[in-house]
């Protein structure tokens, strides 16, 4: 019981911690979504602890992933008045990028010659990790490989998110927020607070809107392709 608590302690430790080094110094490889799961492997490893110890004290940290969507609907809340004012927009934008995401997921991997369960899990890899594992579940994934998907989508978007802005002269903060939200949930959305705060509300309303877009279409579509 003592180590599993110690675990526990570990881990928000190390969030904490490298919360603090990306204040600090804001670069890619030292988001926390890349160096905290990173840092806690090694230590796991290097002290020897046992997994089924650390999944003890650490494990209903992820178990609080489905509750903390409810959270989701708050963006949509404080931002309803420019969802209002760009519905058609971004409902047409978020919903195009949504079911593409799906869609060349899907074929990518069939392409690739992986095998249903693990096509299936990298589906809805672009919705938010609670959503897209409940999809990935539905349509015959395997959750916790979508997890590590959504984690490397959402890496990946953390760097080329940016240099597609750039790349394009994307100076709308509209644009900026649905490509970030769209393509890379929480990380992108993350991101696109460094750009201000109107485009990391947008990214948050399309973060939101997508991983319901992905819920709902991700099911038929799979289906369709299958």
């Amino acid at each position: 019981m003592v180590l599993a608590i110690g675990c526990f302690a570990l881990t928000l430790f190390m969030y904490w911690l490298t919360k603090k080094v990306y204040r600090a110094f804001p670069k890619v490889y030292l988001t926390p979504l890349l160096l905290a799961p990173v840092s806690l492997i090694a230590l796991v490893i290097g002290f020897n602890i046992p997994f089924e110890a650390y999944h003890q004290g650490a494990g209903w940290i992820s178990q609080m992933i489905g509750p903390a969507t409810v959270a989701l609907a708050i963006p949509l809340y404080k931002n309803f008045h420019v969802l209002k004012k760009h519905a058609v927009t971004i409902g047409v934008s978020v919903g195009s990028g949504a079911i593409v995401a799906i869609l060349t997921s899907a074929w990518m991997a069939k392409w690739l010659q992986l095998n249903t369960a693990i096509t299936d899990s990298l589906a809805p890899r672009s919705a938010t990790t609670a959503i897209a594992m409940a999809v990935s579940g539905t349509i015959g994934g395997i959750p916790s490989i979508t997890a590590v998907f959504v984690l490397l989508t959402g890496l990946l978007g953390m760097i080329v998110g940016p240099v597609v802005v750039r790349l394009f002269n994307i100076h709308n903060d509209i644009a900026r927020g649905v490509l970030l939200g769209t393509s890379s949930h929480n990380a992108g959305t993350s991101k696109a607070f460094e750009f201000g705060s109107l485009t990391g509300s947008i990214a948050s309303v399309a973060m939101v809107l997508t991983a319901f877009i992905t819920m709902c279409a991700a099911p038929l579509l799979i289906r369709f392709i299958s």
